[in-house]
């Protein structure tokens, strides 16, 4: 009886052997394919919470934080908007230039602010085309954020939307003018 089993036993093992012998092609080395030199810049952007996150060409993202919770989840620093500046105050049509006076008032908006950091997003009116109006809103909130870096403050992230986040309708003259904006968030 001992040796059946033995042999029952023993067969069982040769038999999962060979169930789990891979073939030899599977078992030589493969040569890794020529690898393309790519290089990937990554983006960095700031949510409104405060958090930075950094996001690669090819889609992976991850926290900047170097603070997280036990969860994994960012420590980040709050963030409110502190100031929304009405485009047509400071910038002619279609133009990302700001005047003197416009320069002299957000220079002391900054130094009077106080935060640890501030976050400038532009907007636009849907009059023009979308990719004229990302490309307006990103120069009128570049040129914002110059102006904060020459009073002394820092700019965690510069940001341009376009015409894609409206707080009116762009249907009326005044809808139209209250989507023109640049607004500030103060993170402190």
């Amino acid at each position: 009886m001992a040796h059946g089993k033995r042999s029952a036993g023993a067969q069982i093992l040769r038999l999962l052997a060979s169930a789990l012998t891979v073939p030899a092609v599977f078992l030589a080395p493969t040569r890794p394919a020529a690898a393309q030199a790519e290089r990937y810049e990554p983006t960095i952007w700031v949510d409104p919470d405060g958090c930075e996150h950094w996001v690669m060409d090819d889609g992976t993202e991850g926290y900047m934080s170097p603070h997280l919770r036990r969860d994994g989840s960012p420590v980040c620093r709050r963030g409110q908007a502190c100031g929304v500046m009405p485009a047509d105050q400071f910038f002619a049509s279609g133009s990302a230039r700001i005047g003197p006076e416009g320069r002299a008032r957000l220079a002391r908006f900054f130094r009077e602010q106080g935060a640890a950091a501030y976050i400038i997003t532009g907007h636009t009116d849907a009059i023009a085309s979308d990719a004229a109006n990302l490309r307006l809103s990103h120069a009128r909130a570049a040129a914002v954020a110059a102006i904060a870096r020459e009073a002394g403050a820092r700019v965690s992230a510069v940001q341009g939307r376009g015409e894609r986040q409206p707080r009116a309708s762009n249907a009326t003259p005044e809808g139209r003018a209250a989507n023109r904006r640049v607004e500030i968030t103060c993170i402190r």
